[in-house]
């Protein structure tokens, strides 16, 4: 089993995409732009990662 998992995807060209850490449970965004892109954690109002 592969340790992350893509769980959403928007876009062809500009591309978000959330990925779930399987082992933390945490969610990370994932958004790209041409050759351009970045990953970090969701986190919720109070600065804490979404699980």
């Amino acid at each position: 089993m592969n340790r992350f998992q893509k769980i959403y995807q928007q876009g062809t060209i500009d591309v978000i995409e959330i990925w779930l850490d399987t082992e933390t449970g945490v969610q990370y965004l994932f958004h790209k732009n041409g050759n351009a892109g970045g990953f970090t954690p969701l986190l919720d109002r109070e600065g804490k990662p979404v699980v």
